[in-house]
């Protein structure tokens, strides 16, 4: 199928990305390169490129599934890595983003998870339903990146403390500067999620209570992160932590619900 060889495309480029850039960090010889930066750039074109399709088909947004669901994640994620790498200077936080968009396209490619679509899955278009879907994924998407900059954080604490300088070190972000971007991550998906709860209750009639129960939820979490790191009730790294652990839950949780979810629900 056309759009899953787009998708296929796609994960392979983010499997070279971190595939080139991890042998050359193991080589000792790693110098700043583009060649992680192209591929991804490559990844997210086939990324696009598959949701255009998709949606087309389905005349809707791509969200109809648990299989669409991770790969419009995958994507949010890679589009908030472009702007917030380049506005942080976080170069390695893309060799980070990669591995894990690159398991979310694959384990959608591999799972049982997708209903193609086919004439019968073209729908009228409800734009504030869709609108309330996209806004909470890609809110999804910037707290995934928050994970990745706090697992980048804990690395780079973990070396400072027991005095093992690794070659990885050397190349990651200050620390401080890490903390920094975690934060505003979390500010930012806290934001869109709150947009998104927002339009979610502009089309109660259309939308399950079950998922809104869990977006409240979720943004409880994150809105307790934010206050407690506002009153200084937690260290930079208990926020790292927090953040690695609260979107390991958000993402265990959308597992589970689109299971329970009836099928071809956004």
């Amino acid at each position: 199928m056309e759009d899953r060889a787009l998708l296929a495309v796609s994960t392979f480029c983010f499997l070279l990305g971190f595939a080139y850039t991890m042998f050359v960090l193991g080589s000792g010889r790693y110098r700043p390169s583009r060649f992680n930066f192209a591929a991804m750039i490559g990844g997210f074109v086939f990324q696009t490129g598959f949701l255009v399709e998709r949606g087309h088909a389905l005349n809707a947004c791509p969200l109809t599934n648990l299989f669409e669901v991770l790969i419009f994640l995958s994507w949010s994620m890679v589009l908030l890595y472009f702007l917030v790498g380049t506005a942080y200077r976080i170069s390695l936080l893309g060799v980070f983003t990669s591995p894990l968009a690159f398991i979310f396209q694959t384990v959608a490619l591999i799972s049982p998870i997708d209903s193609p679509p086919g004439p019968r899955a073209r729908v009228a278009p409800q734009p504030w339903l869709e609108t309330h879907a996209a806004i909470s994924i890609v809110a999804y998407g910037a707290f995934a990146l928050a994970c990745v900059a706090g697992v980048m954080y804990l690395i780079q604490e973990r070396q400072l403390k027991t005095h093992r300088l690794r070659g990885m070190f050397f190349y990651l972000p200050p620390i401080a500067d890490l903390a920094v971007a975690i934060n505003r991550l979390i500010f930012t998906g806290f934001i869109l999620l709150t947009l998104g709860l927002l339009t979610g209750f502009a089309v109660r009639p259309e939308v399950e209570w079950s998922k809104v129960i869990w977006g409240v939820g979720v943004w409880l979490i994150y809105g307790g992160i934010l206050q407690a790191d506002k009153w200084r009730r937690v260290t930079p790294r208990r926020v790292a932590v927090l953040s690695v652990a609260a979107f390991s839950i958000t993402l265990a949780t959308l597992w589970g619900l689109n299971f329970l979810a009836p099928k071809g629900s956004l």
